[in-house]
């Protein structure tokens, strides 16, 4: 227990100018670090899109074999358009809007390989080669043999 009055004073003095230097160091190091990268979004929008892009080739997939019809992928520099083939026997034509999971927000600068694509029942695709689109600068890939999006 503090007993002196001049060792009671000090210890609720506050703190000692080595700590608050040591503060504003840290602070004047986030503020030059790590404020420029929350500045500038168009780096988490692309990556938004990405990862969106991803997804809907995906659920794409997931649908044709869940339903056993044919899901038709279109590829534009904004987003990705989805349509279900809804006759039976399956004639082709994909004719009705395939609904995704959420509301896609969509984005620019997609670059596909190509502009349409289908996912057949079984989860393939009706391509010769893999199918690619870049957003960005990171390529997005489906396999045309198993229909698996990487």
């Amino acid at each position: 227990m503090i007993t002196s009055p001049l060792l009671r004073q000090r210890c609720l003095s506050g703190f000692t100018m080595v700590e608050l230097i040591t503060v504003m160091l840290v602070v004047g190091i986030l503020a030059v670090v790590a404020l420029p990268r929350f500045a500038d979004q168009s780096d988490f929008q692309a990556r938004g899109f990405q990862d969106e892009t991803r997804a809907l080739l995906r659920y794409a997939q997931k649908s044709a074999i869940a339903q056993r019809r044919n899901v038709c992928v279109t590829l534009g520099g904004t987003g990705v358009t989805l349509t279900i083939d809804n006759s039976n026997p399956a004639d082709g034509t994909c004719d009705i809007a395939l609904a995704p999971p959420s509301a896609p927000r969509g984005g620019s600068g997609l670059v596909p390989s190509v502009g349409a694509f289908n996912f057949r029942p079984l989860g393939d695709t009706d391509q010769a080669a893999n199918i690619t689109a870049t957003i960005a600068g990171t390529v997005i890939s489906v396999d045309f043999k198993t229909g698996y999006v990487f």
